[in-house]
């Protein structure tokens, strides 16, 4: 039962013992957009030149991330045709423009590694023909109970494991290897560590896929891993906040409600959270869980604006990327319509709107909402800003190079073998 909730959501230095990174000799297989001509290039960085050459609705496009279906970027989908009107995820990704893609098994984009390259490939050169941002590939491989690549990569411990074995080098050396195989098969982006700490043993959503049940150990865990997906240059994702830890109940079916104080949470919750912004996560994820005492609006925290600004921006200080967590689950479809949701979950201060359950009405409802003037230009800006530095950070504008016959590599291995016999 599980399993089956976990397929529809959430999508998050290295030691002495860990192997050096597998060489990555490949020819590029995808080129960066073509840059602004000389005379509209403003100065700069380049996440800064590309935002000044892109228009409201490119720019209202990049903050979505979205699911498209199938194996090949060339190969139709009735399932795509249905949500989106066109076949292709190629075409997908050529009319809609989004910031980002997602892989799922259940989308049938996983099924072998040289097929996930093609795939990866075949995105972004779609995305270099229709705009002028790159497109950003993520997916959730946690590890453990949640891996979308199944057998193409390197069967590693989950997070409870690695917990277990009380040793941070092993969350580092477990996701430095897992961001190579990402690279490898041409994917910048985990949605992970989960940052949960779990003290409800009856929670059925997290479980083992969090580090454990101490604040502090976790929070050691989750700043190792950070370190070790950006030793591959892989973006990581921290999730989910202010904590997901202490509910029983699942959001991806209902609404959990979390009655931690300020205090409380401050102890309990948020621990992993300020140790990943110390580490320099790249993006933090959203929980669909309310928690009245520090919002009492009854609103989950992914629209939550004392939430996602006043405790993550404000009190946190994080400056990076904020992603909802997937827009199709019911905890955050409760109260609000699709379309509100999309608009609601910016103005608490989302930048990355995930697996929006229609695209075409979320994309239209935030763009209305700007030309409005309910969400401000000024505000998106900011958005995008956030989404182009990261992926400058991680390479994304290219070119980027895939190699899936390096996957599983002996070192790798070694690896998930280590670790794997402390705990067994």
């Amino acid at each position: 039962m599980l399993a089956a909730l976990l397929a529809t959501g959430c999508s998050s230095g290295v030691g002495a013992a860990s192997p050096a990174p597998s060489p990555r000799t490949s020819a590029p297989v995808s080129v960066s957009p073509p840059p602004p001509s000389p005379s509209a290039r403003p100065s700069g960085s380049l996440a800064e030149r590309t935002l000044a050459a892109m228009s409201l609705r490119d720019k209202v496009a990049q903050l979505f991330t979205i699911v498209v279906w199938g194996q090949k970027a060339g190969a139709a989908s009735k399932e795509n045709e249905a949500r989106y009107g066109v076949g292709t995820p190629a075409q997908v990704v050529e009319k809609f423009r989004p910031g980002g893609v997602i892989l799922f098994d259940w989308a049938g984009n996983v099924s072998g590694a040289s097929q996930v390259a093609a795939l990866t490939t075949g995105l972004r050169e779609a995305a270099a023909r229709s705009g002028e941002a790159p497109l950003m590939i993520g997916v959730d491989q946690e590890n453990g109970l949640v891996s979308r690549l199944k057998s193409l990569v390197t069967t590693f411990p989950g997070a409870s494991e690695i917990g277990e074995t009380g040793k941070t080098a092993n969350a580092r050396d477990v996701a430095r290897a897992t961001g190579e195989e990402l690279r490898d098969l041409g994917i910048s982006l985990d949605f992970a560590p989960v940052a949960d700490v779990n003290i409800n043993p009856r929670n059925p959503v997290i479980g083992p896929r969090a580090y454990g049940s101490d604040p502090g150990k976790v929070a050691a865990m989750v700043g190792a891993a950070v370190d070790g997906f950006h030793a591959a240059d892989v973006a990581s994702v921290a999730k989910h906040f202010p904590g997901h830890g202490d509910t029983s109940v699942d959001s991806h079916t209902g609404l959990p409600v979390i009655t931690h104080s300020k205090t409380q949470w401050r102890k309990l919750d948020a621990p992993p959270f300020r140790t990943a912004i110390a580490h320099d996560v790249d993006a933090i994820m959203s929980a669909h869980v309310v928690m009245p005492k520090l919002d009492p609006s009854g609103d989950p925290a992914t629209l939550s604006h004392r939430i996602l600004t006043g405790l993550l921006r404000e009190e946190l200080g994080f400056d990076g990327v904020i992603s909802t967590d997937a827009l199709d689950m019911a905890g955050v479809r409760k109260k609000y319509g699709d379309a509100e949701v999309a608009v609601r979950a910016v103005l608490a201060g989302a930048d990355v709107l995930l697996m929006p359950p229609n695209l075409p009405k979320a994309y239209d409802a935030v763009l209305d909402a700007v030309k409005s003037g309910r969400i401000s230009e000024r505000r998106i800006d900011e958005s995008v800003l956030r989404i182009l530095r990261l992926k400058e950070k991680r390479g994304v504008f290219g070119p980027i190079r895939t190699d899936p016959g390096a996957l599983k590599s002996a070192a790798h291995r070694k690896v998930a073998e280590r670790v794997f016999a402390v705990v067994r």
